[in-house]
């Protein structure tokens, strides 16, 4: 399969990339700080370095793309939510269907609060919001789009070694859930690329 993966430098990103490759995968991967995959060269592997928010990169990155994969984070501000739309329109354009993208565990549906979503509610311990309100326009953004599209919802994320086993639930966070590795959450995303199960949902995903 060819793939793209948008925020391929960073800590979730630079782990599904890997994994893609071992899979047989042919990767595209965009990158503000391409020096930063410099020792995973290889002869399925392009390395494009761009922006999500840039149209041009964009389309580079989207070419010949037959699945998505985002790792991209809110970087502090509205990256996301800014890059999101143009991604989505680009993905409709080329019909590239595939689309996985990690997301967090406050836009899961709280247990505590029913129809709220966990950032919302009491069941959040964070006193700030920002990252899950970045993220909750990105679901309310593929939720009116015509992509297939999984978003995957890790609570807190160490960088630890993979255990190879979690568990994971449709919009809820995995009952009594609190960690998960950013090994494992790679893990889990690249398993959703051949994967029909979560299709248009929200995953949580914890130990």
């Amino acid at each position: 399969m060819h793939i793209t993966i948008l925020g391929a430098s960073g800590r979730v990103g630079q782990h599904v990339l890997r994994l893609a490759l071992e899979d047989g995968h042919r990767v595209k991967a965009l990158a503000r700080s391409p020096e930063k995959l410099a020792g995973m060269s290889h002869d399925r592997l392009s390395v494009i370095q761009g922006n999500a928010v840039c149209e041009k990169d964009l389309k580079a990155a989207l070419e010949g793309s037959e699945a998505v994969v985002s790792a991209l984070s809110t970087d502090g501000g509205t990256a996301l939510s800014d890059s999101f739309p143009l991604i989505v329109r680009l993905m409709e354009e080329r019909g590239i269907k595939r689309l996985v993208t990690v997301g967090t565990a406050g836009i899961l549906q709280s247990r505590l609060e029913p129809g709220k979503l966990r950032y919302q509610s009491a069941e959040s311990r964070r006193s700030l919001t920002r990252a899950a309100e970045e993220h909750h326009a990105v679901l309310r953004l593929l939720e009116s789009s015509a992509l297939d599209w999984t978003i995957v919802c890790p609570t807190y994320l160490p960088d630890e070694p993979p255990r190879g086993e979690y568990r994971t639930m449709r919009d809820y966070l995995p009952e009594g859930g609190s960690r998960i590795s950013v090994a494992d959450t790679a893990d889990f995303v690249r398993r959703q690329l051949e994967s029909r199960e979560f299709v248009r949902a929200r995953v949580g995903i914890a130990y």
